[in-house]
């Protein structure tokens, strides 16, 4: 089993910065993928950033290039979303979201189903 706790959510204007963290305990974190996910009202959940077991491969979705990074601590268990340069349509519930299927994989999935266990979200809105 793996638990996953999102933190860093909140209510910023629009081209500010939020970072999101994610707390993993359970299983051995530093062996798997960890993703960032998000949903937006009444849409379906997207995926915005991902990165490998060691950290060395890193994926994200246009939409957020350029503004979000991923990081990870495996000495802390805990994978980030750092975001800058925030817009309205940033607005969303975040998921961090563990690919332990496949131990030190160094490739990343986009895909939802891929992901074997979630977080419960935090809330990002972002005011124009």
């Amino acid at each position: 089993q793996v638990q996953l706790v999102e933190s860093g959510g909140g209510l910023v204007q629009a081209g500010g910065s939020l970072s999101l963290s994610c707390a993993a305990s359970g299983r051995r974190f530093s062996r798997y993928a960890m993703g960032w996910f998000r949903q937006a009202s009444g849409k379906e959940r997207e995926f915005a950033a991902a990165i490998t077991w060691s950290g060395g491969t890193i994926d994200y979705a246009d939409s957020v290039k350029g503004r979000f990074t991923i990081s990870r601590d495996n000495t802390k268990n805990t994978v980030y979303l750092q975001m800058n340069s925030l817009k309205p349509e940033d607005t969303a519930i975040y998921y961090c979201a563990a690919d332990v299927t496949h131990n030190r994989r160094s490739t990343l999935t986009r895909r939802t189903q891929d992901y074997n266990y979630w977080g419960q979200g935090t809330q990002v809105t972002v005011s124009s």
